[in-house]
């Protein structure tokens, strides 16, 4: 496959796009950064690297992480997970309250945030150091421990989190967080202020792309039958209200984040990663939904 000829192909076509997405302005932060920014980056098993434009520039994953946090909870919990939050697809914004108060505090799936959330909660019950434990794992899967946190993305979403408070007021009311809600939305916060570059996301998802196994040197460290429910997750839950759009236009797993980015796994090839901060009404990057389209629809390939 030639895919540096299909991601330049992609590059020159959506260069002449009229972006009407908006960048994220709820964190005050994240409105700062330049919507021109443009990058994509895949990394294929067999045949290594390809990539355009700013794919090295770090950025806030924001959602994204939350892939990191549930593959660390599975690992942790197992399936005793999915008795505090389910696995279905949730319909609603990825910030409601109403279907949380209709399901008794139970949510939907782990990708909107009361199910991130309660994700936390779970690391902060069983690791010492969640904060460090999870930036140790990425360092892991990317192989360097270049990654870190942007100290402003942070203090200005913990100044701007009354709805993710409510969120954990309203779970813990239900019984369903267990620690001190200002300690585990700090964790959260944290998360979603991990900074990465399209190609360090890209070598990180390439776990779920290789069946649990680090590919620069197969070890196993995330056992194969939880890497297909994370994929199946993934697929049917990563684009919040936008999920069914999106596994109609791209057909492959992913997760996306209100810093602009999308990564997205072709689950024995590839893992791809694009970050173009306007973002469409749904919170998905709105080129970078066209990428992946025009990269599944080029390559003739998806996993349909």
């Amino acid at each position: 496959m030639e895919y540096q000829k299909i991601l330049t192909s992609i590059q020159n076509e959506i260069s002449s796009i009229d972006n009407t997405g908006k960048v994220a302005s709820y964190i005050p932060e994240l409105a700062k950064v330049d919507a021109a920014k443009l990058g994509m980056h895949l990394h294929c098993i067999n045949s290594g690297h390809y990539h355009f434009g700013d794919n090295t520039e770090k950025f806030s994953i924001q959602s994204i992480s939350k892939v990191f946090a549930l593959t660390k909870a599975m690992l942790l919990l197992g399936d005793d997970l999915f008795e505090r939050v389910d696995v279905e697809p949730s319909g609603d914004p990825f910030n409601s309250l109403v279907q949380l108060e209709y399901e008794n505090g139970i949510p939907r799936n782990p990708f909107i945030n009361a199910g991130a959330l309660v994700v936390c909660d779970i690391l902060v019950s069983k690791l010492e150091n969640p904060k460090n434990d999870l930036l140790d794992f990425i360092h892991k899967l990317v192989n360097s421990k270049n990654i870190g946190i942007n100290r402003n993305v942070f203090e200005s979403e913990k100044k701007h989190s009354h709805r993710n408070m409510s969120l954990l007021n309203l779970m813990k009311a239900f019984g369903n967080i267990k620690n001190n809600i200002e300690i585990v939305l700090d964790l959260y916060i944290h998360l979603c202020s991990i900074e990465m570059s399209c190609e360090e996301l890209s070598k990180a998802f390439m776990i779920y792309a290789n069946g649990g196994k680090l590919l620069y040197n197969q070890e196993q460290i995330v056992p194969s039958r939880k890497v297909k429910r994370i994929n199946a997750i993934m697929q049917t839950c990563g684009f919040y209200d936008e999920a069914g759009e999106f596994s109609f236009r791209v057909g492959l797993p992913g997760k996306s984040g209100v810093g602009g980015g999308i990564v997205a796994v072709h689950p024995g090839q590839y893992a791809v990663t694009v970050w173009s901060p306007p973002l469409n009404p749904k919170g998905n990057s709105e080129l970078g939904m066209y990428s992946l389209e025009q990269l599944t629809t080029l390559t003739g390939l998806s996993i349909f």
